[in-house]
């Protein structure tokens, strides 16, 4: 049986404890953008064919333009963010077995890690090669410099909520060697279910991880959603615009102490975080909470229609 993790979501959960139907919630327990892009129609092709090298193509010119990635730095499209971490261990297992993942953070990279048999260190050790960074950090919301990105033999950066500020990315340093930035599409996009993530990194580390993915590593639909979406952005300079002043808004709503956070999700520090996550609950929201601190509570940003349920179940936290 697979080891179960902690993670936002698990609405059906929160019914079950506290009542109502799925309609009824207002789901903050994720970071994903409540305003996701406009699909519009796909192509009968997306959907019955098996998807060919054109769509993939259409998808890593897209994603190269997007992110500005070096000439000489590759792009691998797989199925989420999620399976691209999976294989992290493989192209560090060649000549290490332990890592550096400092905490707290997103846990499916200690995780992969752990699963291939892997040391993993949660404090700085000058003698650890490999290190993983998530960048902003979840739920932290703290930055990287490049000096420390770039301190070992192999960087593996996660920047899955990064595109809320492009000029801090670290993929300008991909074409190196040893570095690889990994983007999730379902973050900024709002569109989780697509199951689309990136790495960008040098030849040799694309080339192991198309090897370890397989053929047909991105459904024909995400394909075309994905090239159609990062060409367009003009909506990505609006929505994020959008997000920062959401993120203001809902700050200014909620009244309690900022500990972190991005433009995407807000960290905060409550008394008994379980408490709050209950009352919350009680007024249809679900919030997170982490299993490692007993004050942090993670709001993601509502939908522009469901300010008011929102408003209506913060009272009475403060």
């Amino acid at each position: 049986m697979s080891e179960k993790r902690d993670h936002g979501g698990g609405l059906d959960a929160a019914v079950a404890e506290y009542g109502g139907v799925r309609g009824d919630w207002l789901d903050l327990s994720t970071g994903i953008n409540p305003v996701p892009y406009p699909v519009g129609e796909l192509s009968a092709d997306a959907w019955t064919a098996l998807p060919d090298q054109g769509a993939m193509d259409r998808l890593l010119a897209a994603a190269r333009a997007f992110w500005n990635v070096p000439d000489g730095a590759q792009i691998v499209a797989a199925n989420g963010a999620s399976a691209l971490i999976a294989q992290m261990p493989r192209l560090a297992s060649e000549t290490d077995d332990s890592v550096y993942i400092p905490t707290p953070t997103y846990n499916e990279h200690a995780a992969a890690f752990r699963a291939a048999d892997f040391h993993v260190m949660e404090h700085p050790d000058p003698d650890e090669r490999v290190q993983v960074f998530v960048h902003p950090n979840n739920p932290t919301g703290t930055w990287k410099s490049a000096e420390a990105v770039s301190s070992r033999r192999m960087n593996i950066i996660d920047e899955s909520f990064c595109d809320i500020a492009p000029a801090k990315s670290h993929i300008t340093l991909t074409d190196q060697g040893g570095i690889i930035v990994l983007k999730s599409f379902g973050k900024f996009w709002g569109l989780a279910g697509a199951r689309l993530g990136f790495a960008i990194c040098g030849e040799a580390e694309a080339r192991k991880l198309r090897n370890g993915l397989g053929p047909w590593a991105v459904s024909g639909p995400s394909l075309e959603i994905g090239a159609r979406a990062l060409a367009d952005v003009a909506w990505a300079e609006e929505t994020r615009v959008r997000l920062a002043a959401d993120a203001v808004r809902l700050d200014n709503l909620v009244g309690l102490p900022v500990v972190g956070g991005t433009d995407l999700f807000r960290l905060y520090e409550v008394e008994d975080a379980e408490a709050a996550q209950a009352h919350l609950a009680k007024g249809r929201v679900w919030s997170r909470i982490f299993p490692y601190s007993k004050t942090w509570l993670r709001l993601g940003l509502p939908h522009p229609d469901r300010w008011d349920q929102l408003e209506a179940a913060v009272e009475g936290l403060r």
